[in-house]
């Protein structure tokens, strides 16, 4: 997605690497040519407001404004642990270029989540929306970004009046850029507001579609970028992707390169401390740049004075004393965010973590985000992450849950769900944004269980030597009076009711290839909580025998099975 600012012209790169690569690109689009092969106005042009759909005039989502041409640093983008100098505390430290403030982050993966579930062959990665993110915002201006991912002021582009910009007249009365004569591109993906309005999606879950808002833009730029069935892992797909979004061959290698530099290694950063770029492809003198947030005005330097004659001595001089150079107030510290407040975080009264296979746990992971002084500190995202080989969810499916602290400090994770895998995982709680240690939580899940089992029928069974039962053995397990589905079991033909080791003659079932078997295990009850065995057969013994059947949880009932010759 392309920073709703005019891409019209190439901005300085910061490197000789950086200038090669813009001249290489600029030469790759011919003169005069206003189109593309697919018939889309070429961005630059003074032009009128297109259809909606296609994202406005230029075709792309964000009308072809400005974008960031910062190239990424050669240096690799892996970082490598250090201890902090005050704290002592590990963290992560590499190219300052590769880190992203952690909501910015966290927003781009949890995107990445939610179209894999719903649009797995469109195949995004999260790096393709943070390297348009770099390019279009710089990464929401470093991260200036609240708890619920909104950017702390709007983040606009240019008016898009046709000077020097595509012409896209107001299409939102000012809604969405506050401009009632002209669109300008809007937040961290930097849509238009007339692609926003169809393309718009609520990423955090707050009701709303907010441009402004990181989760909805980035979530927003995903599904956009995969419309029309994309498969984004295809390069030729992927590229028409992005110059869809921002029709310039520029930004489309601009946008490459952040991608490849993200993909070989990227770290979290806290909130607010991200790197800004500094050159825009709109970098004619006086024209509106990119959204960057305002420098403070430099002190002005202040003209040095000619030295005077000195008296009583020939061509020496004295300084004379210089003019007092006027200060600038200091800029007010800017205060720390809630975020940056946080020391630790603290349990909150979780309960015992356990469940049953396929079950709610009864209880929820809770913590306390705190200060040094151990008082709550409120709007601060808490990320809860399900580690360890389980299929346990969260409520909705999902493994990772970000919840915001309330008044009291305090975020409780959504209720987590049991697969059918058994045994114990972790729940870890960290602060997003901030290089502090979590807490883990350990859940278990246990087998489905049944109390009782009962037949289903109360009719004999019976047969006659070397002949088969005419009904098969039908069972119903039930726990604490409920229906006891997909509970294990085990069917075993015993000697006696205080012998429970399997017989070796009397009824039988039989496997696959025919043969005679007397234990059958891997059983398990429907989800109504039935159990139907397999066929039973005779040999030549007559008598009672018994077939007993345990399931998980205790359950264990014993059938009588009675084989005798028929009367004459």
């Amino acid at each position: 997605m392309a920073a709703h600012f005019g891409r019209l012209r190439k901005g300085a790169t910061t490197t000789a690497v950086a200038a090669v690569a813009v001249a290489a690109l600029s030469a790759s689009q011919a003169p005069g040519v206003t189109t593309d092969d697919l018939g889309r106005q070429a961005a630059g042009a003074a032009q009128p407001s297109g259809d909606a759909k296609t994202g406005g005039a230029g075709g792309g989502a964000t009308g072809d404004s400005p974008y960031y041409t910062d190239l990424p640093p050669l240096k690799s983008p892996n970082p490598s642990p250090s201890a902090s100098p005050t704290t002592g505390t590990t963290v992560s430290v590499g190219e300052a270029e590769a880190g992203i403030p952690a909501t910015v982050l966290d927003a781009y993966k949890k995107a990445e989540a939610e179209l894999r579930a719903s649009k797995p062959g469109c195949n995004l990665p999260w790096q393709l929306l943070a390297a348009i993110g770099k390019v279009e915002s710089g990464q929401a201006r470093g991260g200036r970004v609240d708890a619920s991912g909104t950017t702390y002021s709007p983040i606009l582009g240019p008016k898009l009046d046709g000077n020097g910009f595509a012409l896209i007249a107001d299409t939102d009365h000012g809604a969405y850029d506050g401009d009632p004569a002209y669109d300008r591109a809007v937040g961290p993906m930097q849509f238009i507001p007339s692609t926003w309005e169809w393309a718009g999606r609520d990423g955090n879950g707050d009701g709303k579609k907010d441009p402004n808002n990181v989760y909805d833009a980035a979530l927003a730029a995903g599904h956009y970028l995969c419309r029309f069935d994309r498969d984004l892992s295809v390069q030729s797909q992927m590229n028409a992707a992005i110059l869809n979004y921002n029709n310039s061959t520029e930004y489309l290698n601009t946008v490459l390169s952040w991608l490849e530099y993200y993909r070989k290694g990227t770290h979290e950063v806290p909130d607010g401390t991200g790197t800004l770029p500094s050159h825009s492809s709109n970098s004619d003198p006086g024209s509106s740049p990119s959204p960057t947030t305002p420098a403070t005005p430099s002190t002005p330097s202040t003209p040095r004075t000619p030295s005077t004659p000195k008296p009583g001595g020939a061509g020496s001089t004295s300084p004379t004393p210089k003019p007092p150079t006027p200060s600038s107030p200091a800029p007010s510290p800017t205060p720390p965010t809630p975020t940056q407040t946080v020391d630790h975080l603290e349990d909150a009264n979780t309960g015992k973590l356990t469940a049953t296979a396929g079950s709610a746990f009864g209880n929820n992971v809770a913590v306390r985000a705190e200060s040094k002084a151990s008082k709550g500190v409120a709007k601060v995202r808490v990320r809860f992450t399900i580690i360890g080989d389980t299929d346990a969810t969260f409520t909705g499916g999902e493994s990772v849950a970000t919840v915001v602290t309330g008044s009291a400090g305090t975020a409780t994770a959504p209720a987590l769900v049991a697969g059918e895998k058994t045994g114990d995982f972790t729940v870890r709680a960290t602060v997003v944004g901030r290089v502090l240690g979590g807490l883990d939580y350990t859940a278990t899940v246990t087998p489905r269980q049944a109390d009782t089992l009962t037949r289903t029928s109360d009719t004999a069974l019976t047969c006659v030597p070397g002949g088969e039962f005419a009904d098969q053995v039908e069972l119903k397990a039930t726990y604490k009076g409920a229906v006891a589905g997909k509970v294990a079991a085990t069917a075993t033909l015993i000697k006696s009711a205080d012998d429970a080791t399997e017989n070796d003659k009397g009824p039988y079932f039989k496997d696959a290839d025919g043969k005679t078997i007397r234990t059958l295990t891997d059983l398990t009850t429907d989800a109504d909580g039935v159990l139907k065995l397999p066929k039973l057969y005779a040999d030549d013994a007559t008598g009672t025998f018994l077939l007993r059947v345990n399931t998980t949880g205790g359950a264990v009932l014993t059938v009588e099975l009675k084989v005798a010759a028929a009367a004459s």
